[in-house]
């Protein structure tokens, strides 16, 4: 997707004043929320994740575990939107710090011959792992403390300058990198798809922007594009299927958004007029 279809479907977006609707944002983050948890196993729905949220009501037939994933996670986003706000620079420490309101309810404790560490605490892995069985191995882990300082460096040298320039795409650019590269380092024994997609989000909330989800039906394509960007070491694929994703799903909404309006003016129109004798 060029430059400019992209700009041209956000700003259509933002034509249709979604941010001035009520609870808009809120109910945005629960699909957010919700499908990042999907992606990692989840069954919540967004119905369920509302009840949830706003009523603390637990759904029936889904596990605590389940539900905990989703609380947690929100936690980590209500906490990553303040920072963001503040323009809090990046940091380790910031990093650990909502990677521990990711995983507080379902992280633990864990004895390697590196060390032992608490992923519940946010603690940075001690041990190496991989991508499931027969898959590939993430980094060493005694490369990571280093590798994500040179992370946290780069993400706030880039972001000061486009804060400055207000510069839409490269914004989202910088936040898709963003999510690539922490994912790639691989700092935690867990949650770091989670992680990902939240300081992908953190990013866009900073610069004011309108935040990307990674739809659960679209696992697939994400996961591949992810690994393609990882064989190739260019960012340029995963970049290219955020900004379809994107796209994608901001057209949605304003088709949606647009169907909803032409169906109130329909019935509008087929409602009984009254006459009234002079």
């Amino acid at each position: 997707m060029n430059k400019q279809e992209f700009l041209s479907i956000l700003e259509e977006h933002k034509d249709m004043g979604f941010q001035d609707q009520i609870d808009y944002e809120k109910f945005y983050l629960y699909s957010i929320v919700t499908h990042s948890t999907a992606i990692e196993g989840s069954t919540m729905t967004e119905v369920d994740n509302q009840l949830l949220f706003d009523e603390g009501i637990s759904a029936k037939g889904k596990s605590i575990v389940e539900q905990n994933m989703n609380l947690d996670l929100k936690a980590a986003y209500d906490r990553s939107m303040e920072l963001a706000k503040a323009h809090t620079p990046f940091s380790v420490g910031m990093l650990k710090h909502l990677s521990s309101l990711v995983m507080r309810r379902t992280g633990g404790e864990f004895n390697s011959l590196g060390g032992s560490f608490d992923s519940s605490r946010g603690d940075l892995r001690l041990l190496n792992v991989t991508a499931g069985p027969g898959g590939k191995t993430y980094m060493n882990y005694q490369k990571v403390p280093s590798e994500l300082e040179k992370f946290c460096k780069e993400m706030n040298e880039r972001r000061e300058l486009l804060l400055k320039s207000q510069d839409v795409y490269e914004q989202y650019l910088l936040s898709f990198d963003a999510h690539l590269k922490l994912v790639t380092i691989h700092p935690w024994v867990d949650g770091n798809g989670r992680m990902s997609r939240l300081v992908m989000n953190h990013l866009q909330y900073e610069f004011g922007l309108a935040p990307s989800k990674v739809l659960k039906e679209d696992k697939s394509d994400y996961i591949k594009a992810l690994i393609q960007s990882e064989e190739e070491e260019s960012s340029t694929p995963f970049q290219e299927f955020m900004l379809e994703e994107h796209a994608r799903n901001l057209q949605q909404e304003t088709e949606n958004y647009k169907r909803s309006q032409e169906n109130e003016e329909e019935e509008e129109i087929r409602k009984p007029r009254r006459h009234f004798r002079r």
